[in-house]
C-alpha cells in the first residue's frame, strides 16, 4: 500500500427580596404560602431512584457519556518510548520525529493522517482517484476479501521492522484503535500495513468520520492526530464498524479509569 502522501446544580437561588408592607396592605390573618419542600431538596426521583436527595450529593460526572477526546489525551501526555527510534510521517521527509509509546494497556503515537484508499475497488477508491491504488490490504474480511477503505474506518501501521514490530505489542489485524483529531474520537481497527519507516495513515472512511478531507491524493491532515491502539483487543469480524465502536468505547472507559 502506498503512503502519500461535557451535576445537577440545584441553583437554589431563592431570592428573598420582600418589600415591607404596612398593616393596611397585609391583614394580620393573611396566609403566607410555605413551600411543601425545603428549597435545598430535589423533588421527585433522583438518579439511582432516591427521592428528595439533597442537592450537592455526590453524583457520577459524565458516567453515561462517551469518553471524550480530552479524557483520552490526558492519558497520553507523556511518552514511554517502546520503538527503537522514531518514524517519518512521509516518504519525502528525511527527519524522523514520531516515536511509538507504550502503556500497560495500549500503545500510541501522535502523527499526521495520510489517506489509505487501497483494498476493494469502489467509486471513491480506484486507480483514477488514486494513482497509487492497490486492490489489496494486509488484512482481509471474514470472507477473505480485501477491506473496503471507503466504508471501513481502519488504521495503517508500519510493517514490522527495525524500529518497531506491532505484533510484539499485542496488536494484529482487527485490533481496536481510538483515533483523536481535534475534539473528535472515532474507533477503528488495524486494517493495513505500510512502509516500515513511515507512520500516520488512516482509511478514506476514517478520515471522513473525523472531518478530515478523505481525498487520497490531496486530502489528509498534516498533524494533530493521535492513535491509541489497545493491546489484545482484536474484534471479529474485522469489517464490523459497530463492533469496533462498541468494543472501543468499553476499552476507552477502562483506559481513562471510568
Amino acid at each position: 500500500m502506498r503512503t502519500r502522501t461535557s451535576a445537577l446544580t440545584a441553583v437554589t437561588s431563592v431570592a428573598c427580596g420582600a418589600a415591607l408592607l404596612g398593616p393596611a396592605a397585609l391583614p394580620a390573618t393573611a396566609d403566607v404560602p410555605v413551600p411543601d419542600t425545603p428549597p435545598h431538596t430535589r423533588v421527585g426521583p433522583a438518579p439511582g431512584g432516591l427521592a428528595d436527595e439533597p442537592v450537592g450529593a455526590d453524583l457520577p460526572v459524565n458516567a453515561d457519556l462517551p469518553v471524550s477526546a480530552e479524557e483520552l489525551l490526558a492519558e497520553v501526555r507523556s511518552c514511554r518510548q517502546i520503538s527503537r527510534g522514531s518514524y517519518r510521517t512521509d516518504a519525502n521527509r528525511s527527519k524522523a520525529t514520531v516515536p511509538v509509546c507504550g502503556t500497560t494497556d495500549a500503545v500510541f503515537w501522535k502523527a499526521d493522517m495520510d489517506i489509505d484508499c487501497d483494498g476493494r475497488r469502489t467509486k471513491a477508491c480506484n486507480t483514477k482517484s488514486d494513482p497509487y491504488f492497490q486492490p489489496q490490504t494486509a488484512f482481509r474480511t471474514s470472507r477473505g476479501k480485501p477491506l473496503d477503505s471507503a466504508r471501513l474506518p481502519f488504521v495503517v501501521v508500519p510493517a514490522p521492522g527495525r524500529i518497531w514490530d506491532y505484533r510484539k505489542s499485542g496488536l494484529t489485524g482487527g485490533s481496536v484503535v481510538a483515533v483523536i483529531h481535534q475534539d473528535q474520537v472515532r474507533y477503528a481497527v488495524i486494517g493495513d500495513t505500510g512502509p516500515a519507516g513511515i507512520i500516520g495513515e488512516g482509511s478514506y472512511a476514517l478520515a471522513e468520520e473525523l472531518s478530515i478531507d478523505p481525498h487520497p491524493t490531496t486530502g489528509g491532515a498534516a498533524s494533530g492526530v493521535t492513535y491509541i491502539a489497545f493491546k489484545d483487543s482484536r474484534i471479529s469480524p474485522i469489517e464490523s464498524p459497530a463492533e469496533a465502536e462498541s468494543r472501543g468505547e468499553a476499552l476507552a472507559r477502562t483506559f481513562v479509569g471510568r
